[in-house]
C-alpha cells in the first residue's frame, strides 16, 4: 500500500475578489469580528512587519478550524445518519491547505526556538477554545474564520507591498511551494504570497457562505 505523501497540486485563482468585507449585523457577527480584531491587534504589536514569522505562527492557528469543523461535521453526519452535503471534504481541504501554507513559510522564515514554543502554546489554547465554540455556536465559529481570513488577505497584501518596496528580499520560492501551487521554476516569494492570499480569500468566502447556509437552515 502506497501512502500519498503530498497534497494534490492546487491551482491559484488570480481572479478571486480581494477587497471583500462582510459587515457585522447580528450580535454573533459582532462578537466574531471583535474577537478577530482583538487577535489582530496583538499580532500587529508582536510581529510588526516580520510578515514571514507572523505567517508561520498564524498559519498554525489557521489550520485548526478546518480540522475541528471537519471532525465535528463527520461525527454529526454519523450520529444523524445523513449526508454531510460536502462540508467535511471542504473543511478538511481547508485545513490541509493552511498546513501547506505553514510548511512553505517554515522554509522561508526559519522560526526560532521561542517561536516554535509560541506555536505549540497558541495551538493548544486555540484548538480547545475553537472546539467548544464550534460545539456550541458553529455559526459564530464560521464567522470567526471568515473574518480571520479577511484579515489574512489584508496582511498578505501588506506583505506583498513590502516585497515590492524592497523591504523584504524577494527570495526564490521553496520547492514545496512550486510543486503545490504549480508555479514556474523561477517563482519567487512574491508568487508564493499571491498564491497564499488567493487561498485565504477562498476560505473567507467559503466560511461566510457556511454562515449563510446555517442561517437558511434556521429559518426553514
Amino acid at each position: 500500500m502506497e501512502l500519498r505523501t503530498r497534497p494534490k497540486p492546487r491551482t491559484v485563482d488570480l481572479d478571486i475578489p480581494l477587497d471583500v468585507h462582510v459587515t457585522p449585523q447580528s450580535i454573533s457577527d459582532k462578537i466574531a469580528y471583535g474577537f478577530v480584531r482583538f487577535l489582530r491587534f496583538f499580532a500587529d504589536k508582536f510581529f510588526a512587519k516580520r510578515y514571514g514569522h507572523r505567517a508561520v505562527v498564524l498559519e498554525t492557528v489557521a489550520a485548526v478550524p478546518g480540522m475541528v469543523g471537519g471532525l465535528w461535521q463527520h461525527l454529526t453526519a454519523l450520529r444523524k445518519m445523513r449526508d454531510d452535503e460536502g462540508w467535511i471534504r471542504t473543511l478538511l481541504d481547508e485545513a490541509e491547505n493552511e498546513r501547506m501554507h505553514l510548511m512553505t513559510f517554515i522554509e522561508i522564515a526559519q522560526p526560532n526556538g521561542f517561536e516554535r514554543f509560541l506555536i505549540a502554546t497558541v495551538q493548544l489554547i486555540f484548538y480547545n477554545a475553537f472546539f467548544f465554540l464550534y460545539l456550541f455556536a458553529p455559526r459564530t465559529a464560521h464567522r470567526v474564520v471568515g473574518y480571520f481570513e479577511e484579515e489574512a488577505v489584508i496582511s498578505y497584501t501588506q506583505y506583498l507591498a513590502e516585497i515590492d518596496a524592497g523591504t523584504h528580499e524577494n527570495v526564490p520560492a521553496p520547492q514545496i511551494a512550486i510543486d503545490y501551487w504549480q508555479l514556474g521554476k523561477e517563482a519567487t516569494l512574491r508568487d508564493v504570497v499571491i498564491a497564499v492570499r488567493a487561498d485565504e480569500a477562498e476560505h473567507r468566502d467559503v466560511n461566510h457562505h457556511f454562515v449563510d447556509i446555517l442561517d437558511e437552515r434556521k429559518r426553514a
